[in-house]
């Protein structure tokens, strides 16, 4: 007697369908991040394999704060992430004793994307003098800094609002997959300037790119994890926890950004 396979789950389905997306455009955008490397090396004028000349101590003490800076915003931003998967985690037993945990998660969001919003880049009003106007034109890295921070305070703002039961509409489900993913494949053309002549700046910006496709990588994740867990399916209840982990995980490499 033959036997004629049965239909595959469609719970099956939707995971590899998740794991292929994933490992697709993961495999897809890292060179494409990669060709930055490539431009940089090879832009007329710029000798990388030439010594660094003495760096003025004026100078050195400007980049190590813009450096001690930057690192401070991925720092504080991966604690926020970081405590918002654990809320998220620890709802279902908090809430019980607490009914306002349910909005602490959204909450870090906000609070990131508000801080970012500021004080990402200091050369900007109301911090400093530039104007949003002229910064935002003339300067890629701070139009993508703010970018993710409006994405921050956009999808806190949406969950926050469902979480109050104000936001039922179907594609509040979705907003965080398809704005956390598009936030993560920003990530893989992030913009980071810097002075290329100061000592060791290609191991910088190279470890720089390294930990942006790592970022990278770990939100396409949680794009992917969050919009299975709002997908009714057999493995739904796994990519509840899922998501919120890979919070933490996310959380936990920001926390270790260097320069």
């Amino acid at each position: 007697m033959r036997l004629t396979p049965g239909p595959v789950p469609s719970g099956i389905r939707q995971l590899k369908s998740a794991i292929l997306l994933y490992v697709f455009s993961v495999f897809l955008f890292a060179p494409l991040a990669q060709c930055q490397q490539h431009d940089m090396d090879s832009m007329p004028g710029m000798n990388m394999s030439a010594p660094a000349a003495p760096e003025d101590p004026a100078q050195a003490a400007r980049r190590l704060a813009w450096k001690q800076e930057s690192e401070f915003n991925h720092h504080l931003a991966g604690v926020l992430v970081a405590f918002a998967g654990i809320f998220i985690l620890a709802q279902g037993r908090l809430a019980k004793r607490w009914p306002l945990v349910r909005y602490a998660w959204p909450m870090c969001f906000l609070a990131a994307g508000l801080f970012l919003l500021i004080f990402s880049d200091t050369e900007i009003w109301p911090v400093g003098p530039q104007t949003p106007w002229y910064a935002l034109t003339h300067n890629a890295e701070d139009l993508q800094h703010k970018i993710f921070a409006v994405i921050l305070l956009a999808v806190g703002y949406v969950e926050f609002q469902r979480a109050r039961g104000r936001l039922t509409a179907p594609w509040a489900a979705w907003f965080f997959p398809v704005v956390g993913g598009a936030g993560a494949i920003l990530l893989l053309f992030h913009v980071h300037g810097g002075d290329m002549q100061a000592p060791h700046a290609m191991e910088s910006m190279e470890r720089i790119q390294m930990q942006h496709r790592w970022f990278a990588a770990t939100g396409f994740g949680i794009a992917i994890a969050n919009g299975l867990a709002e997908t009714p399916q057999r493995w739904q209840q796994f990519f509840r926890k899922a998501w919120p982990t890979l919070l933490i995980v996310l959380g936990a490499l920001l926390t270790q950004y260097t320069e």
